[in-house]
Order: structure tokens, then C-alpha cells, then sequence
């Protein structure tokens, strides 16, 4: 079985209060886009000699850390605890998502793992009881299981889905080789509530008006700390971007572009991607 678990961007991120367990409220707008990773899970034979239940290997763009404790391997266990008798598991996971860039793209392969693990453990899970779970994962987790445009609320695990198609849209993404952390993020952050709701301005006005009306509340901390990321934003929009921002916590910076650009030229050695949504 495998499935190719999509990146997301986010139009509009607004931190609007934190909340007694230490986490943040946010109002977000999650955008699906064709940037995918590739996720294959076989059944181990019972005689395989493995110490693991779930047995990953990860290609690709390389991930930092003990694969032991990938989001991956972590959703196949929150399930194993639950239903005991899931068969053991062979994953190859492909990273074609840049890590530690905001476009979730960790949470999208975790997200996979639940749907490809109640489908293949004929679990009979709900699409609520698995945003559920996936919301334990991670903020960012619960969008992947619906797995279209919609408007979140809370952590991320409120989700209505809404109506936005960007077909025809040039998708063009830059990840420069900066990591942030999004704990530090979060701290130098002020929560408050948008003069606008980021659904309503995505519902009621055209992209190229998006520029002064959406905000993401984290490029103004990033960008002090990082400027380089701040330069990309803005040269995006010297390149004719009709809109341009960075996702989530970053460090990725996208634009939408009315026709395809060439993005090499202008951010030389760095991760670069452009899709056609």
C-alpha cells in the first residue's frame, strides 16, 4: 500500500490567545498543495527478525533524529496501543517535503499513516475519530486527514472545510537553508485577534488583494531574527507574485504567480519548487 502524502501552505495566520495548557488558539486557512512525499507500508512476516512493530526507513531529503521516533512511527503506535493485534509493518517513507519549513510536512506523513493503517488493519476508524487522534500528533496533523481547503480553529483540529480552488495558479516555494524554531516562534508573540477573519478575506476578495489584507503573525518575529527570509518574501514579489507569504512558522516563503517563473536565477543553492496548482 502506499499514498503520497501532500505539503500544505497557510493564507493567513493569525495567534489569537494562549490557551491554559501552554498552547496556542490560532485562525489559519490550510491550503493542500501538490508537493508530496511518498509513503509505502507492507505487512512484516511474523518471522521477520526485527525488535521493531514498525520497521521505518526514510530516503530522500534528510530528517535529523532517531527514525525510532519519526511522527510516523508514532501514529502506527498510538494505534497499537489501542488495537493490539495490528500487524507489524515495513515503512519507506520518501521525503520530497522540505523538513522544518511550516508546510507540515511531517504531520501530512503521519496523517497517511493513520488512514493507510485503519484502512489496512480494517479498523473501521471515523474521519472524526481520526482527526481526533492526529490532533495528539500535532497541530498541524488534523488538515491531512480531511485533506482539503479549509478554515481551522483552536491548535489546528477545528476544521471547516470551505470552498477555494486556486486550479491555474503557478505555486512557487523557497526554503533557504534556515531553521526555525517554532517554540521561540510562539514566545515572541503578542496573541490578538485580526481586524479581519483570514476565511473571510480568502472567501471575498481576489488573490492579488491578499497581499494587504492577510497576515501571518510569525513573519514579523522570523523576519527580525532571520531577514533573510523576509528578502525572499520580497523578491518574490519583485518576480510578479500576485501574493506572497511565509508558511506557518517557516522557514519556506511561497508566491502564487499568474504564469510559471523561473526561480533558480534568483535564490542560487537553496531549495526551490514551482507547482502548478
Amino acid at each position: 500500500m502506499i499514498t503520497f502524502p501532500q505539503a500544505k501552505i497557510n493564507l493567513g495566520l493569525n495567534v489569537v490567545a494562549k490557551r491554559a495548557d501552554g498552547y496556542h488558539n490560532l485562525e489559519t486557512v490550510f491550503y493542500p498543495v501538490p508537493l508530496c512525499d511518498a509513503l509505502e507500508v507492507l505487512p512484516m512476516d511474523e518471522r521477520f527478525p526485527s525488535m521493531f512493530n514498525c520497521d521505518l526507513k526514510v530516503t530522500g531529503i534528510s530528517v535529523e533524529g532517531d527514525e525510532q521516533k519519526n511522527l510516523v512511527v508514532k501514529a502506527y503506535d498510538m494505534l497499537k496501543q489501542d488495537y493490539p493485534d495490528i500487524t507489524r509493518v515495513h515503512i519507506h517513507l520518501y521525503k520530497a517535503i522540505p523538513t522544518q519549513a511550516g508546510m507540515g510536512g511531517g504531520s501530512s506523513d503521519c496523517a497517511s499513516m493513520l488512514l493507510m493503517i485503519n484502512e489496512l488493519a480494517q479498523l473501521g476508524l471515523t474521519q472524526e475519530q481520526l482527526i481526533g487522534r492526529a490532533a495528539r500528533l500535532g497541530a498541524d496533523c488534523p488538515i491531512f486527514i480531511i485533506n482539503r481547503p479549509a478554515y481551522a480553529e483552536g491548535i489546528g483540529e477545528r476544521l471547516q472545510p470551505i470552498d477555494l480552488d486556486l486550479s491555474g495558479w503557478h505555486l512557487a516555494v523557497v526554503r533557504p537553508d534556515i531553521s526555525v524554531s517554532t517554540k521561540e516562534a510562539f514566545s515572541l508573540i503578542t496573541p490578538k485577534h485580526p481586524v479581519r477573519n483570514c476565511r473571510d478575506i480568502v472567501a471575498n476578495h481576489p488573490v492579488e488583494e491578499w497581499r494587504n489584507l492577510l497576515e501571518n503573525d510569525f513573519e514579523q518575529s522570523v523576519f527580525a531574527i532571520h531577514p533573510e527570509i523576509g528578502e525572499i518574501k520580497e523578491r518574490l514579489y519583485e518576480l510578479g507574485a500576485a501574493y506572497s507569504a511565509m508558511s506557518g512558522s517557516g522557514s519556506a516563503v511561497f508566491g502564487l504567480f499568474r504564469r510559471p517563473v523561473e526561480l533558480e536565477p534568483s535564490f542560487p543553492g537553496i531549495f526551490t519548487q514551482l507547482l502548478k496548482l
